[in-house]
């Protein structure tokens, strides 16, 4: 253990190329069928041993202690440090070696944001994927795959995708459950982004009120043929796409539908929600992108005065890395 020694590494964003919500568990978890893909848009997440003894450079007892640094962002926009996920993660990851625990210095976890926040991109659970597999990286690598995957269910359905080591997943149950998938070709992906942000459980809430105000049941699970699956080609995907947030979240975020369309008439296939929202992607997947000079335009009249709309440019990730978060490295 060298205190003082870094490791860093990228924590993608992700969107669903479509995402089906099924039955909801006596537990209150949905199950879900959807299908990731990883996108080179990416936060940066830099784990460092700190010098200082574990009490003085934390201020608590409990070993080790974990110091959150947060840029690109206003740390507050995140919410209190011991809620964040990426410091859920060093601490479940820590538990997971009680024989090691108590010998290790602090630890500062510095992320630099460049994921939007509560946007349906996945940020916060690519952020915690980086993070176990950075800990487990700069200690020798003591838990293999299997552990990390368990560790990372505890913490969010998404977090196993990050961890798979494709860019490109199916996955199912909760979302925990995953086929890695040859990637595609890397092509140009737009995302809009409004304002107005849509929690999760609202957005859970507004789907299951919208089934029942049509009396409708969850969707059956499907079952693919593995000769005949919608993830060959962008157009087969395009053809497959699909988010059951969609339709329900439009009455109350009419943005939503405009921004799509907006997509699809630039030439996106597929323009889609992704994951509960609230950004909007578009997929060029002929390379012919918007100009650098096209803007979406206003925003429809909504419900609330937020109307500001952020546009960002990216990619679709095309290899395959031994974690999703990328190349890491250590540096002492």
């Amino acid at each position: 253990m060298i205190p003082g020694a870094c490791w860093t590494g990228q924590a993608p964003a992700k969107v669903n190329l479509f995402l089906r919500v099924l039955a909801r568990e006596e537990s209150g978890y949905h199950q879900l069928e959807t299908l990731f893909q990883a996108l080179e848009l990416a936060d940066e997440v830099t784990l460092e041993w700190l010098r200082l003894p574990t009490s003085l450079a934390s201020g608590s007892p409990d070993p080790p202690g974990i110091e959150l640094e947060v840029g690109g962002v206003p740390a507050e926009a995140l919410g209190p440090p011991e809620a964040n996920l990426a410091v859920r993660a060093a601490r479940l990851y820590f538990e997971a070696l009680p024989g090691v625990r108590d010998t290790l210095p602090g630890l500062r976890i510095h992320l630099h944001k460049r994921i939007p926040h509560g946007a349906g991109l996945g940020g916060g659970s690519s952020d915690a994927a980086t993070v176990l597999r950075g800990l487990n990286e700069l200690l020798g690598n003591p838990l293999d795959a299997g552990a990390l995957a368990t560790l990372g269910a505890r913490l969010g359905a998404d977090v196993a995708f990050f961890l798979c080591g494709s860019p490109l997943a199916l996955a199912w149950g909760r979302g925990d459950r995953l086929l890695p998938l040859p990637p595609l070709p890397r092509v140009p992906v737009v995302l809009l982004l409004p304002a107005r942000r849509i929690s999760t459980p609202e957005a859970y809430g507004v789907l299951a009120r919208s089934q029942a105000d049509a009396g409708r049941a969850a969707p059956p699970a499907r079952v693919f043929a593995p000769d005949s699956a919608p993830w060959f080609d962008w157009p087969a995907v395009a053809r497959e796409a699909e988010n059951d947030f969609e339709v329900a979240l439009a009455p109350a975020y009419p943005e939503l539908v405009h921004l799509r369309r907006v997509l699809e008439e630039a030439g996106a296939r597929p323009a889609l929600l992704s994951g509960s929202g609230s950004a909007v992607f578009g997929v060029f997947p002929d390379g012919s992108e918007p100009p650098s000079s096209w803007h979406p335009g206003p925003l429809p009249a909504t419900p609330t005065p937020e109307t500001a709309l952020t546009v960002i440019r990216t990619a679709t990730r095309s290899r395959t890395d031994p974690g999703q978060g990328g190349e890491g490295g250590v540096r002492g």
